[in-house]
């Protein structure tokens, strides 16, 4: 199993010439001339350049776009009793730990007579873009459409491209049914962003688009921000890092390393170990599971790009980990919660031998829609928050203006704001 391995126990516990970490790169000025363009024809032709590049890239433009309730209800029903119990566990565990996330914040009197609080205040529409085709992502929209509900989003518009019949994967439609999303259109790539940014006849203008896609979908999410629609977060393939000591089980790292491998030939994994045994003995592993897995094809790709680092000791590890800042990040090894403690960059971290990332992608409770290429150095996670404006307020009296007053009409003269100055100045002028 061919994968980079690089020595570096011998060096310094953070080499001058940097750790050979960048990700796959792309050309971005084609990328974005690309992407750019679509987004201005739907933007200006509205739905039929939506059903123009659906049936150039999907083969198919269902006539409505938008699914009927029946229509949600009947492919809804398609999901088996097993997999429907295994969505709504899913669907209770990230609903109980986003839950905790929403609490009211305290009002600060920060002298005398000046009360300061905030407020969330849920986005009113929110757009939420899951993908389809080979990996059709049901459990991205428990991740997206749960803490929506939770802020209390008044829309939740949910774009997905349709297989070839025109329609959605049962899985789909029966987590969001079971999850509250409120409008479902039958729309995907580039067309399914620019729709949700611009708005068309059919499909509703959002306030704010989530979700993963490919490097399309990624370039427009980009793109349209700068038109003015928020998005989530920057996001790219996916990743995973695993830190593994002589106490890790060689199969487990491995089936971790392929887990991340096998979303696209564009994913990337790092193994980092202080063991050259064990990391001989994992990418052995590799070499032998990958050849059972449906996607190997895909996941070998993804591994012929990734790497591999032995490391003198778990300092120098934690060093070159916070440095990839992974979107997942599994610390593998005997005291996993003492190296917990030196995490600075990443998306979510998996402890122990017994936590394996998947586990978060689906169930635990975590939010699995995760910053990628390096971003996690800036940019958290999903969250309730991600769905709220945080809106703050004060409130004065009188006696409470008399003791800012002169801080306020001071600072405001010294910066030449002389308005500023006598909007404070008039009203300690006036009668009380």
């Amino acid at each position: 199993m061919k994968m980079i391995v690089t020595d570096i126990s011998q060096g310094d516990v953070r080499p001058s010439g940097g750790w050979g970490l960048s990700r796959p790169a792309i050309d971005l000025r084609a990328l974005e001339q690309a992407v750019a363009g679509i987004l201005e024809e739907v933007r200006r032709d509205g739905d039929v350049a939506v059903r123009k590049y659906s049936l150039l890239f999907d083969k198919t433009a269902p006539d409505p776009v938008e699914l009927s309730l029946p229509e949600i209800e009947a492919g809804a029903a398609g999901v088996d009793e097993a997999l429907q119990a295994a969505i709504r566990q899913a669907a209770a565990n990230i609903r109980a730990f986003h839950l905790r996330q929403s609490s009211p914040e305290a009002v600060v009197e920060t002298m005398p007579g000046v009360r300061c609080w905030r407020r969330s205040v849920a986005i009113e529409k929110v757009g939420l873009y899951i993908p389809g085709g080979t990996a059709p992502l049901f459990s991205t929209l428990l991740m997206l459409a749960i803490p929506a509900t939770i802020a209390g989003c008044r829309e939740i518009i949910l774009c997905s491209p349709p297989d070839a019949t025109g329609g959605l994967h049962p899985a789909i439609l029966y987590a969001a049914k079971w999850v509250g999303v409120t409008r479902i259109f039958r729309v995907g790539g580039v067309q399914a962003i620019a729709a949700m940014a611009f708005g068309t006849a059919a499909i509703p203008r959002v306030d704010k688009i989530f979700g993963p896609g490919n490097q399309y979908v990624t370039c427009a999410k980009q793109l349209v921000q700068r038109e003015g629609v928020a998005i989530d977060m920057p996001a790219g393939p996916s990743e995973v890092a695993v830190y593994a000591d002589e106490t890790a089980r060689p199969a487990f790292v491995a089936a971790d390393l392929l887990s991340q491998a096998e979303h696209g030939g564009d994913s990337h994994v790092l193994l980092v170990s202080t063991s050259a045994v064990l990391v001989d003995r994992v990418l052995e592993e590799v070499g032998r599971q990958v050849k059972g897995l449906p996607r190997a094809e895909i996941a070998l790709r993804a591994l012929a790009g990734s790497r591999a680092f032995i490391v003198r000791d778990d300092v120098q590890a934690m060093a070159l980990l916070n440095e990839y800042a992974p979107e997942h990040l599994i610390l593998a090894c005997g005291e996993p919660e003492r190296l917990a403690g030196a995490v600075i960059n990443a998306g979510s971290v998996f402890l122990g031998h017994y936590s394996p990332e998947s586990v978060g992608d689906y169930a635990s409770g975590t939010n699995h829609v995760l910053p990628t290429n390096g971003h996690a150095r800036a940019y958290s996670g999903v969250s309730v928050d991600s769905f709220v404006k945080k809106i703050t307020f004060q409130e004065l009296t009188r006696s409470g203006l008399v003791g800012i007053g002169s801080t306020v009409m001071r600072m405001a003269e010294a910066e030449g704001l002389d308005a500023h100055a006598r909007a404070v100045g008039v009203r300690l002028e006036g009668p009380i």
